[in-house]
């Protein structure tokens, strides 16, 4: 049975919260965000890692994260938003998303803190959350999906160790 692979992105570096920016949805990444996500896409494209579907919460800074990745990467994936991956969703919220796309051998998440580190923990049954700085990717296995049982933590990378890759 073929491996499933599962990557949890956090969202890049954003312009800061304040009287510029009211609407927290609306806050944009920087450009120097923007700069370091293509740099990271470039070590994803020299690793050989792509994605076959990128789900991104619907805030601007995560869109826009998931479209530097996307396309920068070798295999432009197709990107959708979702509602379930925002601040305000839920692990169990995002499991049932990710059963929407069972098909997708090389699934990609785009969310936020402190629940990209939440949805890893629970996916590999440890017991605190996974801290994710600004633009940190890992990848989890899995035998099926949506995930049934704990998956496999296969790596973690914070994103100035891409960063020196790409």
């Amino acid at each position: 049975m073929p491996t499933l692979e599962l990557y949890l992105i956090r969202h890049g570096l954003a312009a800061e919260r304040g009287p510029e920016f009211p609407d927290d949805s609306l806050r944009p990444l920087t450009s120097r965000g923007i700069a370091a996500l293509r740099k990271e896409a470039r070590a994803l494209n020299e690793l050989g890692i792509g994605f076959d579907l990128i789900l991104s919460s619907p805030l601007v800074r995560t869109r826009q994260t998931a479209e530097a990745l996307g396309e920068s990467l070798q295999a432009r994936p197709a990107i959708l938003l979702s509602d379930a991956l925002a601040p305000a969703g839920t692990p169990a919220a995002v499991i049932q998303e990710i059963g929407r796309h069972a098909r997708t051998a090389r699934l990609a998440l785009v969310g936020h803190e402190p629940n990209m580190g939440e949805l890893a923990a629970q996916l590999i049954g440890a017991r605190s959350r996974m801290p994710f700085k600004k633009g940190a990717i890992c990848r989890l296995d899995f035998l099926v999906l949506p995930p049934k049982g704990v998956g496999e933590l296969r790596w973690f990378l914070p994103p100035k160790v891409l960063r020196s890759i790409g």
